[in-house]
């Protein structure tokens, strides 16, 4: 069976624009299916439209059809929360236009609001456009792509460009283990086979660390905890221990001081968001009391069991560390309150299953409203002592 590139490591690009600009249409030339209900009438688009595509040559991607701005219908307001909610996870723009619109609208207003998320204006509809429209379409709107429906040339000549604006994006940083291990470095990867374990195979974390381990030819032996004594012992050299943070405690009393230790979650911390104030945001724990409210963060939904990481070990932990009952709030997938004002302190998941983009937006939220903000592998480091010893490989010269 083939191995999909997950949706989470793949770049998103998202289409925007008014009701009716055409953006489902340009969505399915762009996946070359008619996946989106195309329609005459405005609105058609409720909910976000998610495929995973190849766009040759730059690889796989995820394009997202909006809902589109201006949305007057009952429902408005929620589709547009739902599109804002887009914008936060998009690592790219399209802006679809349509070419009437954009003759009379100040379109450079609108595309404000995209921030530093860099995008491109795509003008709709160019078919019906008379030679000197496009001509003062292409002088208002400098560097516009200009598509209709009939030319399929348009549209390849779009997908090229965007391939093109993602690969000057690419970035190697975006690894979880560059700058950490190199070619013939060992690692040993401690995998807990509990209720929690998907029968039959890894997580996603665990499956993205084992192939960037091939990708950068370090030697990997995967072990339980059960046997990672033995494992260690039988090793000429171990370079790093990586572990499932839920059992941090018990694989850092066998992990020799002399070996770096961290977990898939710290990992993800470092790849995916702001490694540092996810550590220093600990720091506000033992400042917490009795009835405080605590934000969790799921970026996935799953079956939850006695031994869960999120729902049961995590508020053990915390709440006899201050010694009383707190109260979390949990909000799961891309769902995010408006209001953080209420909360002392914010834990994410390790976020294997949202993008980059929609980690670091989540991040600066909560830096904007005064949050800390950690996730699970970091606070489990620091409930257990050992927050010192399982961060310092991120801060080697």
């Amino acid at each position: 069976m083939k191995q999909e590139t997950p949706l989470a490591n793949r770049k998103h690009i998202g289409i925007f624009g008014s009701t009716n600009a055409g953006k489902s249409t340009l969505f399915n030339q762009i996946i070359g299916q008619e996946l989106a209900i195309v329609s005459q009438q405005p609105g058609t688009t409720t909910d976000p439209i998610v495929k995973g595509m190849e766009l040759i040559p730059y690889g796989p991607v995820a394009l997202i059809d909006t809902a589109g701005f201006g949305d007057v219908s009952v429902l408005g307001e929620k589709r547009l929360s739902k599109t804002m909610q887009i914008l936060d996870r998009s690592d790219y723009i399209i802006y679809a236009v349509d070419c009437q619109e954009a003759l009379q609208n100040d379109i450079e207003t609108i595309t404000r609001q995209f921030g530093e998320t860099p995008y491109t204006i795509v003008v709709t509809k160019t078919d019906l456009l008379q030679s000197d429209e496009k001509n003062i379409l292409q002088n208002k709107l400098t560097g516009a792509k200009f598509v209709n429906h009939k030319d399929e040339k348009s549209i390849l000549m779009l997908k090229e460009f965007l391939a093109s604006e993602l690969q000057k994006m690419s970035k190697e940083d975006d690894n979880q283990l560059k700058g950490l291990l190199s070619g013939g470095d060992h690692v040993v990867m401690v995998v807990p086979i509990d209720s929690e374990a998907p029968k039959g195979r890894l997580i996603l974390p665990q499956v993205a660390f084992l192939r960037e381990c091939l990708d950068l030819d370090v030697v990997c032996t995967v072990t339980k905890e059960e046997t990672l004594n033995e494992t260690i012992r039988k090793l000429p050299k171990v370079d790093l221990v990586v572990t499932d943070s839920q059992i941090f405690k018990s694989v850092a009393e066998i992990v020799p001081a002399e070996i770096p230790l961290t977990s898939f979650s710290m990992l993800l911390a470092h790849q995916k968001g702001d490694f540092k104030t996810m550590l220093s945001s600990c720091e506000v724990i033992p400042a917490l009391h009795p009835g405080d409210k605590i934000l969790m963060l799921e970026a996935c939904t799953h079956h939850h069991t006695h031994e869960d990481i999120g729902r049961v070990k995590i508020p053990k932990l915390l709440q006899k560390k201050i010694g009383g009952t707190l109260q979390f709030e949990y909000y799961v997938g891309y769902d995010f309150p408006s209001d953080l004002s209420q909360y002392k302190l914010a834990i994410h998941c390790g976020g294997c299953m949202i993008t980059k983009k929609a980690m670091l937006s989540r991040i600066e939220k909560c830096k904007t409203a005064g949050l800390p903000i950690t996730n699970y592998g970091v606070v489990l480091a620091y409930l257990n002592g050992i927050s010192d010893r399982c961060s310092e490989v991120f801060f080697r010269e």
